[in-house]
């Protein structure tokens, strides 16, 4: 077995091993036994008798099931947009919250519920995506003008803080003006991936689109982060692979941000921890950086659900606390190479 088929053997037995962990999980007292039982049940031409009542079925398959794999499927987004962002700008501190993608894909959110009252439906993906798109154009732009475009660290992330604070701003504004509507608002912007199978399924087509392009723009990725000049005399139309993964990028951070609300961090850490274990090759950073997401939500969100129990912990406050401090060292290790 050849190095790559190791490491992807390997990163599928971790996200596996971590949404079992997630199943086993929660506040119901279930053997752990009866839902490796029930698990092994739920294969095909596979039939084991678990012991488990109707009602403890129907929470595993009602609650535990659907939260782990909306877990799983925004955790997964929003670290392969983050190694998306980060390919485009040639940038290690690009993601999605700094760019402003998700602060733009969140205000979007905001108003569609304050407009709708929370009828929107099947438009807020879309709504989110706009936004998303929106936010990291004006972050960009801003940091352009500012003399140092797309390759100054410093100035790129100065300008995603402030396309973040004006567009936060502007959420909390409309909030106001939907006050009944607050509670749901703000347990959705420390996030929640409690959704259940209508979210999902929502996200699914959402996610299954924006991660086969991004996946297929990995070698690409890789002659961007030589030079332009070289990427042209390879045949590589810079300009095209930019614009089609910055979109992929937006549109992978709008589906998660439309059903799980806002969820720090996890574009930058896993992205760079991807970096330290398997290289640099976006061939190999994409893909890891998919399921290593996965992983990491759903055992930041069985934290979530385990540390104050029975009540719950945002998960967005969960990923703050790993997410800061890495940031802070990450932010530290990029200034050291550019001085």
């Amino acid at each position: 077995m050849g190095r790559r088929a190791a490491v992807a053997v390997v990163a599928v037995l971790v996200v596996a091993g971590c949404g079992l962990a997630g199943l086993l999980v929660g506040a119901a007292g279930i053997s752990p036994w009866a839902v490796v039982l029930q698990v092994l049940d739920w294969l095909p031409f596979v039939h084991v008798g678990s012991g488990l009542s109707p009602v403890e079925q129907s929470l595993l398959w009602e609650l535990r099931l659907p939260r782990v794999l909306l877990a799983g499927i925004v955790g997964g987004l929003l670290a392969l947009a983050g190694a998306g962002y980060q390919g485009v700008f040639r940038n290690p501190l690009a993601d999605p919250y700094l760019l402003g993608a998700a602060a733009g894909a969140g205000l979007a959110v905001t108003l569609v519920v304050v407009v709708t009252g929370g009828s929107a439906g099947a438009a807020v993906p879309v709504a989110a995506f706009a936004g998303a798109v929106g936010g990291v154009l004006l972050a960009y732009a801003l940091g352009s003008t500012a003399g140092r475009g797309a390759g100054g660290t410093a100035t790129l992330v100065l300008a995603g803080v402030a396309v973040t604070s004006f567009l936060t701003a502007i959420q909390t504004f409309a909030q106001q003006l939907r006050v009944e509507e607050l509670r749901r608002v703000y347990a959705w912007i420390l996030g929640d991936v409690s959704g259940g199978w209508d979210d999902v399924r929502l996200v699914l087509p959402y996610a299954v689109v924006a991660t086969v392009v991004l996946l297929l723009h990995g070698r690409m990725l890789d002659v961007l982060s030589v030079g332009d000049d070289e990427a042209v005399s390879l045949g590589v139309r810079a300009s095209r692979v930019r614009l089609a993964v910055l979109l992929a990028a937006c549109l992978a951070t709008a589906a998660a941000v439309a059903v799980s609300g806002l969820i720090a961090f996890v574009g930058i850490v896993v992205p760079h921890v991807v970096r330290r274990l398997a290289g640099g090759s976006y061939r190999v950073v994409l893909p890891l950086s998919l399921a290593g997401g996965a992983a990491f939500l759903v055992l930041a969100d069985m934290v979530a659900r385990t540390v104050l129990a029975p009540a719950e912990l945002p998960i967005g406050v969960v990923t703050a606390f790993v997410g800061a401090p890495f940031f802070v060292l990450v932010l530290r290790m990029t200034r050291r190479v550019e001085t």
